[in-house]
């Protein structure tokens, strides 16, 4: 049985943006980050102290990260408050985990895993564990989430009369908590229109790639022609001196520097490897040994000689950083113990674009604070 769908529930975001992304994608490798191997680490966590909660049968498995250790007990406090208060309205709810969630009504070959499903006698509640701490992830309006609830409705919506959905992403590293309610007959209406067009759309890799940034986060977002034609618009400005722009030309630049610097990096990343694994010859590049410093073979042999030599003050000592030691006396002892010592500066002012969450400084601190930098 094959365990990843083509229109995964993860990555319809993108498919229901850019369609033809899914068949695209297959074409290229699925590389699995440090960040990805930490996360199924700590759903496999969370996932055996839940069952254990609930008196279901499970594993034990034991993580040395005691950040990941109280993150998970977080997430098994929140399903069980969120239990006892549907329990205040309906007997007997059913408990569901890591449960496959069968959405193929709408999406061909569509399925998903939810990370716990509270199913009571009017309303489904679905809470989808996040362990990322990039950004903050919503759950309103997401179509993961939608496409799960989808899934579960399948299970039981001929068993119980559903009114009405209830979704939340938990992510503890960011201490966000976001919830959104949908009637199912909103649900359903999402489904038999937008989605189904778009599902067949992308099953049959047809549509339009358009940019955004679904193409930061595409296995094949380096070579996306979409992405290329985005900042080729930059042509017509030759960018040789910022003075000779307009304000309203540099904010157009603006608009286009993350990312352009994100993607110039990943197309050298790209061709690099391609040189490497395929011998292929760039025309005008080379591929050459990277400089390197010195470093010795056997550090305590060179303590050793030092010493004997006279040269005795050889180490330096130095605290560890604030997240080591975090880790090393965990979240809540560490807190307990350096409160009173901790500081958090203000950042320094950096431009961003007026979708981001963060609020906006005053203006008078930026520029002094800017003026002593310079």
């Amino acid at each position: 049985m094959n365990n990843h769908a083509l229109l995964s529930a993860s990555s319809s975001h993108r498919w229901l943006t850019c369609p033809p992304l899914p068949r695209l994608e297959s074409y290229f490798e699925n590389k699995t980050s440090e960040a990805a191997h930490e996360g199924t680490l700590a759903h496999a966590v969370a996932e055996n102290k839940l069952k254990k909660a609930l008196g279901m049968t499970h594993k034990t498995i034991s993580v040395s990260d005691s950040d990941m250790d109280e993150y998970t007990d977080d997430y098994v406090t929140y399903i069980l408050e969120q239990l006892d208060l549907i329990k205040q309205s309906t007997k007997d709810p059913i408990v569901l985990i890591e449960q496959r969630l069968d959405f193929s009504d709408y999406v061909s070959e569509g399925f998903g895993t939810g990370d716990c499903v509270i199913v009571s006698d009017k309303k489904i509640h679905i809470i989808d564990f996040k362990y990322g701490r990039g950004v903050d992830v919503s759950a309103v309006d997401n179509p993961q989430m939608k496409l799960y609830a989808l899934g579960a409705l399948k299970l039981y919506d001929a068993l119980y009369d559903m009114e009405e959905v209830v979704m939340t992403i938990f992510q503890p590293r960011k201490y966000n908590v976001s919830t959104d309610t949908m009637s199912t007959k909103k649900l359903m209406g999402w489904a038999e229109t937008e989605l189904k067009e778009k599902a067949e759309l992308a099953f049959e890799g047809k549509g339009v790639i358009e940019y955004g940034p679904w193409c930061q986060f595409s296995n094949c977002g380096v070579v996306l022609r979409a992405r290329y034609d985005h900042h080729k618009k930059l042509d017509r400005f030759e960018l040789k001196s910022p003075h000779l722009l307009t304000d309203a030309e540099l904010e157009e630049v603006l608009h286009h520097v993350d990312d352009l610097a994100k993607w110039a990096n990943e197309v050298k990343a790209y061709a690099t490897e391609v040189a490497i694994k395929s011998g292929k010859s760039w025309n005008g590049f080379k591929l050459v040994a990277s400089r390197t410093v010195r470093k010795f073979t056997d550090e305590e042999k060179v303590a050793q000689i030092a010493k004997a030599n006279g040269y005795d003050n050889i180490y330096k000592q130095s605290l560890l950083s604030m997240t080591d030691l975090q880790k090393l006396m965990g979240k809540t002892t560490f807190e307990e113990l350096f409160k009173t010592l901790i500081v958090k500066p203000t950042g320094a002012a950096v431009l961003v674009p007026v979708s981001d969450k963060r609020r906006a400084i005053d203006v008078t601190q930026a520029k002094d604070e800017f003026m002593e930098e310079k």
